[in-house]
Parts: C-alpha cells; structure tokens; sequence
C-alpha cells in the first residue's frame, strides 16, 4: 500500500508541475527567450521550451514513445509505415504526437488494471496477465483503429475511381488542360478522391509537375486501380486523345468494381448460412446421439 501512496504522489507531483509550467508566475523565461518573438529571425529560430513544460516533457517522451512503439508494432506484423498511413487518412497527427497518444493510452490502460488487480485480488498469474496484458490489448486497439481507417479509406477512394476518372475524361476532352481538369475536380469534389486530390494540387501549387504529384498520391494511396490510371496520366504530353483512353481505363474500373462488388455479395450469401448449418446440425447430432449411446448400453449389457 506504502508503494502506491508513493507511486500516485509521483504522479501528481509530475502532473501538477508541468501544468504549473504553463503559468508565466512559476515557470518564468529567460530574457532572450521573452525577446526572441521580436525578433527579425523569430521564425527560422524556434523558441526553446522550459526546463517543466509540455514542449519539453514532448521532446523527451516522443522518441522514446516513437521507437517503442514502432518496435511493437513490427512485432505483431505491422509492417506499413505510419507515416504513410497517417498521410493517406488526412490526420493532423505527424508520428510522434500519434505514439506518443498511443503510449499515453497504454499507460491509462496499465493504471486501471493495477488499480482493478488491487481491488479484486485475483490470483498472481491472473494479476499479471492483467496488468500486462491491458496496456497491450489498449495498444494494439488503436493501432487497429488506425489500420482499419486507413483500409476503409482506401476501400472508398477505389469505389470513387470510376466517377473520378470519367470525370476526368470529360473534362479532358472537353479541351481542358490536365492541371485544371485536376483543380476543378478538387474543388467541386466532396469525397476521399476529392481531398486526395486538393493535396495533389497543392503539391502542384509548391513546383511538382502534375505527373510527379500525381505518383506522389498513387504512392500514397496504394490503390491497384490508380497505380494504372497515373500511368495513363502521365503520357498527357504525350497523346492527343488521353480522354478516350482516360474513359476506357474508366470503364476498365468500374468492371473491377461491379466484380468485386458481386464477390462480397456472394460471400456474404455464403455466410448467411452458417447460422442455419449450425441450427441444424446441433439439434441433428443430439437426436443421432441418443438411439447410438442407447444402443452401446444394450451391446454392454449382461
């Protein structure tokens, strides 16, 4: 009981001291520092964070949360980086925050089944399972999370493809340049391809060409249908019907669509008849089940 007082008295310890860091009374910069935003140089020269803040307790925990947790995930088959996945899902997090979010996750996780160990008491093996095994299963829960929006991301942007691309076809033939079939897509669209495609003209907009920023998405997106419609984009200098060939690549996705999409019905169909296999079956053995153990009674018999 001693340890936990002293553990929890850490704790608020830490916790409280770093929120007092945010007070200006407690935490007070130096000169140079209160003088820095002034500056000509204020943006190229970061301002250092104090000895007890949040900056500074980020910039300790951040590698560390960012090796461990890459670490785990290798081990449990994760093999994407998560920097890609984090970009193809439009998040605000860079990869650090995203660990470090993780790790803070993990560790709530680890008090709770400490504190859930304490009060039931359960037995040691059972108790270190627990205290073990909750952080990991909180881990491993948003990192599923996060595989999970970024497949479903990818699901959506192939199910828009076809629309996209027929779009774009459109509006090539119609005599408008790639660049501004691309923007007016982006700004029109309201979907996954849409956003993707706001990103690709943004890259556009810094000095990429649009074939480099449009092989930028496709690395991105790792999407099959894509990797075959960049491709096509690309010869844009190239040939002088790209709208024909953009609309047949079109149509060539929206066959793959309607097949996989008939593939989960059929799944799907397949499924619906477990329940009733099994209901039927259960019940089947039992009624087999009895005239047989009846029988073996009769032959063991005197």
């Amino acid at each position: 009981m001693s340890r936990l007082v002293v553990l929890s008295g850490l704790l608020v310890w830490t916790g409280a001291t770093v929120l007092l860091a945010e007070l200006r009374w407690f935490s007070r910069l130096p000169l140079l520092e209160r003088l820095r935003p002034y500056t000509a140089a204020a943006a190229a020269t970061p301002s250092r964070a104090g000895l007890l803040s949040v900056e500074s307790l980020g910039e300790v925990i951040g590698p560390v949360a960012r090796g461990l947790g890459e670490r785990v995930a290798r081990v449990f088959g994760v093999s994407e980086e998560l920097a890609l996945r984090l970009e193809r899902i439009h998040s605000p997090l860079d990869v650090t925050a995203f660990r470090i979010r993780q790790l803070g996750v993990a560790l709530c996780a680890f008090g709770v089944a400490s504190l859930a160990s304490l009060a039931i008491r359960p037995a040691p093996p059972m108790a270190l399972v627990l205290v073990l095994g909750a952080p990991l299963l909180a881990f491993l829960i948003v990192e599923q999370q996060l595989a999970s929006a970024s497949a479903a991301w990818q699901h959506r942007l192939f199910l828009e493809l076809p629309v996209v691309a027929e779009q774009l076809a459109m509006l090539l033939s119609a005599g408008f340049s790639l660049g501004a079939a691309l923007n007016r897509l982006a700004a029109r669209g309201t979907g996954n391809a849409a956003r993707d495609l706001a990103r690709v003209c943004g890259r556009m907009r810094q000095g990429l060409s649009e074939v480099e920023a449009l092989r930028e998405w496709a690395a991105v997106a790792r999407v099959e249908a894509l990797d075959r419609l960049v491709p096509m984009l690309g010869l844009n200098s190239e040939a002088a019907d790209l709208g024909r060939l953009v609309s047949d690549e079109a149509r060539s996705i929206r066959r793959e669509v309607h097949r996989r999409l008939v593939e989960t019905m059929e799944r799907r169909g397949q499924q619906v008849w477990i329940p009733v296999t099994v209901a039927t079956l259960v019940p089947g053995v039992i009624f087999l089940a009895i005239p047989f153990i009846e029988a073996l009674r009769l032959f063991a018999g005197p």
